[in-house]
């Protein structure tokens, strides 16, 4: 008896572990794919602001969205 539940409790564990690979996997492909933000979006928000945005800043903002991606 004892033998089953650690064999139910050892499947849920590697299911939930190859669950959470799986989902992180492919939320990061999706992501890549269909970025959240683009050059666009950047230079609407900063002529909001009232700056008046060059190639350089938006490229560097592009930059440091992608490296927390």
């Amino acid at each position: 008896m004892l033998h089953d539940i650690l064999l139910v409790l050892f499947g849920l564990i590697v299911g939930l572990v190859i669950g959470f690979i799986v989902a992180r996997t492919m939320m990061k492909r999706y992501m890549k794919k269909n970025p959240p933000i683009n050059e666009e979006m950047i230079k609407g928000l900063m002529m909001q602001m009232g700056r008046k945005p060059n190639q350089k800043q938006i490229n560097q903002m592009m930059k440091n969205m992608q490296k927390y991606m």
